[in-house]
């Protein structure tokens, strides 16, 4: 069991090159976003909107990386702040274990910050009435206007150690300006997540009545960004290790 973590390059190696799990994953994943397969699941109760590999990636993520800030585009039903609340806790609770401490369950210098041009009331209330509540800020504005850019990055600089997730409009001008905009928070050795970047790699009539599209989606948006932008590289072991994935080529690390 010891060789268990060292071994996982090796196989992510040779599964990248087995097409017979490759190719089916691929089409798996085709067939099961028309499907709405990722509105099935919730965490803690709140609709999280996110394929369960995904969910698994991002705690992986979160507990390397060990965030004090997790910055999030989109908010939806409000799902992904409270996964991302609920691991901050977690880690909160680890270091008092660790460290032979109280801790005080509902305070945490730890936040999650949450983004969305329409946090409809419902959600708001959800979100406000939930246990994980007191980790959570949340900024209603569109992602891209100078005001809210602003303010984010106001927010932040109260943090040392941060993670970005873009999954607001899915566009590639849209994804193309976060980037810009919010990319630059992240933390050297970090991740800026970029969701469904799938689009790219669907049919070309799978979205009529969005926006985005094949050439003009999350994916196109990252391979621009990153011709300008080297502190960044694609991680390419943590969707071939997934297999099923939204975000094939959206998982950007800082390494500078």
């Amino acid at each position: 069991m010891s060789d268990f973590k060292s071994d996982i390059p090796k196989r992510i190696a040779q599964m990248r090159e087995n097409e017979a799990l490759t190719k089916p994953g691929l089409d798996f994943l085709r067939a099961s976003a028309i499907a709405e397969y990722s509105y099935n699941y919730h965490w803690m109760d709140r609709p999280i909107i996110q394929y369960p590999q995904d969910i698994v990636a991002m705690q992986e993520l979160i507990w390397q990386v060990k965030p004090d800030l997790i910055v999030e585009m989109g908010i939806a039903h409000g799902g992904s702040l409270i996964f991302s609340a609920s691991m901050l806790a977690l880690m909160d609770m680890e270091e008092a274990i660790q460290a032979g401490k109280t801790l005080d369950p509902a305070k945490s210098h730890r936040k999650v910050l949450g983004v969305d041009v329409d946090i409809r009331a419902h959600n708001r209330a959800a979100i406000d009435a939930h246990s994980m509540r007191s980790r959570i800020e949340m900024i209603e504005g569109s992602s891209i206007d100078p005001e809210i850019i602003a303010r984010v990055q106001e927010f932040a600089k109260d943090y040392s150690r941060i993670l970005v997730c873009l999954d607001s409009n899915h566009t590639h001008d849209h994804v193309r300006a976060e980037l810009e905009a919010y990319a630059p928070l992240t933390s050297v050795g970090s991740y800026c997540v970029v969701f469904d970047t799938l689009i790219e790699d669907m049919a070309e009539d799978t979205y009529p009545d969005r926006p985005w599209g094949k050439g003009d989606n999350p994916k196109t948006a990252v391979w621009d960004y990153l011709k300008t932008h080297p502190e960044f590289e694609i991680d390419k072991d943590i969707p071939d290790k997934l297999q099923i994935t939204v975000a094939h080529d959206g998982f950007l690390k800082r390494v500078s």
